[in-house]
């Protein structure tokens, strides 16, 4: 099987999770006292769709900003209930003209990859000079709220972030894909119904979806099989706690 090789840009964190028993509240007024016992650190945003890629057996390469966000999230390990979600969120320096250039001199690639959590790092002008100077395939998910029509431009959105959309700029039915959480996946007025899980936690799922329509995507050229496999990729991503990288279990179980 061709190993393929993807660009990935875009807003990096730290999803990081501090685990505790909560059996208490605070003397000092109603809040819940977290005795901490363990914690970890887990790649998210972008670095969470690269670390699934290459799950996929994708060669990466990722251009990410320098500042270091990280979304701490404090759980009570019995219920799993998270008490608590602090963001730390620096200004961040965005992605200068030079590190594109430098990133389509670095090698030939399959596809690009763009995760847009709009947080600085890219802007719409970046966006459009990615896209104008590559041909191949390019997935973009985005929190922006202008979007743009381009052939090989695919952009993925959660429904949330559709509402919110300038409608007057979409790209066409066959390049927008709308994931809507529990009730699937719609494009081109197709509804793809989800595997019904036991769903633990939705965090990442989304990215999960991304590197998994890429990788089908590449493998195939057949949109709609790629999201019907993307879609069962992310039922398997929303069973488990935090954000969650593919094993090769996983990927067995989705041949």
């Amino acid at each position: 099987m061709k190993q393929f090789s993807v660009l990935v840009i875009g807003d990096s964190c730290d999803d990081e999770y501090i685990y505790g028993d909560c059996s208490r509240l605070n003397p000092e007024g109603p809040i819940p006292v977290l005795d901490r016992r363990d914690g970890e650190v887990k790649p998210g945003m972008a670095a969470n769709v690269n670390a699934n890629l290459k799950a996929f057996g994708i060669r990466t390469n990722l251009i990410t900003q320098k500042e270091k966000i990280v979304k701490t999230r404090f759980i009570d390990k019995k219920s799993n209930y998270q008490l608590l979600r602090v963001d730390t969120t620096p200004e961040v320096t965005p992605l200068a003209a030079p590190q594109i250039k430098m990133a389509f001199m670095h090698g030939s690639y399959d596809a690009i990859v763009i995760s847009d959590y709009d947080k600085g790092f890219l802007d719409d002008q970046r966006l459009r000079v990615i896209a104008d100077n590559f041909n191949g395939p390019i997935f973009v998910d985005t929190k922006k709220r202008v979007l743009f029509d381009k052939k090989n431009v695919f952009f993925k959105i959660n429904e949330k972030e559709y509402n919110l959309l300038d409608k007057t700029h979409l790209p066409s039915d066959e390049n927008l894909i709308v994931t809507l959480g529990s009730k699937g996946v719609r494009w081109r007025g197709i509804i793809f119904q989800p595997k019904e899980v036991k769903v633990f936690d939705v965090c990442g799922a989304g990215d999960t979806f991304l590197a998994a329509l890429v990788f089908h995507y590449l493998m195939t050229l057949k949109m709609q099989e790629s999201i019907d496999f993307a879609n069962r990729a992310a039922a398997i991503s929303v069973e488990h706690p935090g954000t969650y990288q593919l094993t090769s279990e996983d990927l067995q179980s989705l041949k």
